[in-house]
């Protein structure tokens, strides 16, 4: 996954929450755009979730962004 594609993602207007896949099959939300922060590379970001838990993500080893582009509550979603 290309560092663009994740810009890109997290940049949606108006935002829609994500879920970020990792190689280790770990699946982190992205719940709101102000809950991630990014390296000055931005190779690296840092996602809280809403418990206040910290995930360091390197960007290199996402293998799917799963985007919610239902409006019914969230029960569809596209796969980028």
């Amino acid at each position: 996954m290309t560092l663009e594609r994740f810009v890109e993602t997290l940049n949606y207007q108006p935002f829609r929450p994500f879920t970020i896949h990792l190689a280790d099959g770990t699946a982190v939300p992205v719940v709101s755009r102000e809950f991630v922060a990014s390296s000055p590379s931005g190779r690296s970001v840092v996602v809280f979730d809403p418990q206040d838990r910290m995930n360091i993500i390197d960007l290199l080893l996402v293998t799917k962004l799963e985007v919610n582009t239902a409006k019914n509550g969230g029960r569809g979603r596209r796969n980028r």
